[in-house]
């Protein structure tokens, strides 16, 4: 997901989506300990869009203390 579609998003959203998006996370690390091979790439995917939503997160909240 892109920064600009999270940017359109309210803050309720953001935290619905990241809420899921450490969901995903964990079940991931959960199939890797189980002895699944999840794929390598969906780790990094998931970490750097939180990482986004975070981000954003902050931005919005940097905006309304103004």
């Amino acid at each position: 997901m892109k920064a600009e579609e999270l940017r359109g998003k309210n803050i309720a959203e953001l935290e619905k989506e990241l809420l899921a998006l450490r969901r995903e996370q964990f079940n991931l690390r959960m199939q890797q300990g189980g002895g699944q091979s999840p794929r390598p790439d969906q780790f990094a995917k998931a970490r750097k869009t939180i990482a986004r939503i975070r981000t954003v997160m902050a931005e919005k909240q940097r905006a309304d203390v103004k």
